[in-house]
């Protein structure tokens, strides 16, 4: 079963500075029936002006992760940490029992575009903790890598949830099958191109649910790149 959520359904807030759009219920943007999927509760697609950013603000018991897609966001936070999160990076964050941060885009002249992602954890008030890593090498000799899981397992950034977060690029009519355990459930949010899930005709930012399969199966209609989440 697949459940698709069109790019142009999604929340939209424009602050002139900061673009970005909700799959999921964010702030004042609320639709009961998109609170989130599973363990899944944010993925907002935010395009930042050169030069702005979010100031200091909070966050708790949450885990955080962002994905750069182009520019860069500059990251500093409670914890000590000062980093740069570039294209095909991404950025872990445990919030833990609570944790300040400041995201800024450092480039005057041009945009940053990335996806913030939010995972409700399966612990509640744990140590915060911050980490980030560079894909892009795995990415040449594979199409579909594994990212962020539970254990950190080959080499992904760890998480307080049982969720697997993996980056996918393919080629134009390159296919992938996904074997998917028992119980769990996918979702795929588009970045560019188009593809094919379960038949299913998915473009750069629509977003989609699948449950109850034993196989997820997707072809690439163009060259196309995306993010799958698979969920317990």
């Amino acid at each position: 079963m697949i459940q698709i959520r069109k790019s142009k359904d999604r929340g939209y807030a424009d602050h002139q500075w900061l673009k970005s759009y909700h799959t999921f219920s964010f702030a004042g943007y609320q639709d009961p029936q998109f609170m989130g999927f599973r363990s899944l509760r944010v993925i907002n697609e935010d395009r930042i002006q050169g030069g702005k950013g979010f100031g200091s603000h909070p966050h708790k018991d949450m885990e955080i992760l962002s994905y750069a897609i182009t520019g860069a966001l500059e990251h500093q936070d409670s914890m000590g940490n000062k980093t740069k999160i570039l294209p095909g990076e991404i950025q872990k964050m445990n919030a833990g029992t609570g944790v300040v941060h400041s995201e800024f885009n450092p480039l005057p002249q041009q945009e940053t575009h990335f996806l913030q992602i939010w995972i409700q954890p399966n612990q509640l008030h744990t140590q915060p903790g911050y980490s980030q890593k560079s894909f892009i090498k795995e990415l040449e000799t594979s199409n579909c890598v594994l990212t962020v899981s539970q254990n950190g397992r080959n080499g992904s950034l760890s998480i307080h949830q049982d969720a697997d977060v993996y980056v996918c690029h393919l080629s134009p009519k390159q296919t992938l099958k996904f074997p998917v355990m028992p119980k769990r459930g996918q979702w795929i949010q588009m970045i560019q191109g188009s593809l094919k899930a379960q038949g299913a005709l998915l473009e750069a930012g629509d977003g989609a649910a699948i449950e109850k399969e034993s196989v997820l199966q997707m072809e690439a209609e163009t060259e196309c790149r995306f993010l799958l989440f698979d969920l317990n």
